[in-house]
């Protein structure tokens, strides 16, 4: 588990300097240059695309581990928004909510059992 910890702070940690970094060198209107590429059928736009469907899938588990609560949806929607900024910390924090138990910690304390 500390090895699993260890991996979500680096990837929190790494990708919030790197957001940081090119927010401040070419701004902060992500939505225009994501979805841009996306209608421009090109590359960068198929990466994001799945990408975004990554995201997608990663707000579902949440929600879906909340119980699709108003709580969970909530965390849901920031997750598939937030990404990884959103996702590490949040399972960091369950990593010590489940005392380390992978099964509780991906499916919830009622589905685990």
């Amino acid at each position: 588990m500390t090895q699993f910890r260890l991996f979500l702070a680096v990837i929190f940690t790494s990708t919030l300097f790197y957001t940081v970094i090119v927010g401040a060198d070419h701004g902060w209107n992500i939505f225009t240059l994501f979805f841009g590429d996306i209608k421009a059928m090109i590359w960068a736009g198929q990466f994001n695309l799945d990408f975004m469907c990554h995201l997608m899938i990663s707000g579902l588990w949440i929600a879906w581990r909340n119980h699709f609560s108003s709580k969970g949806l909530i965390l849901g929607i920031s997750g598939s928004i937030g990404g990884i900024l959103v996702l590490a910390p949040y399972l960091f924090y369950l990593s010590f909510k489940v005392n380390g138990d992978m099964k509780k910690l991906f499916l919830g304390n009622v589905r685990a059992i």
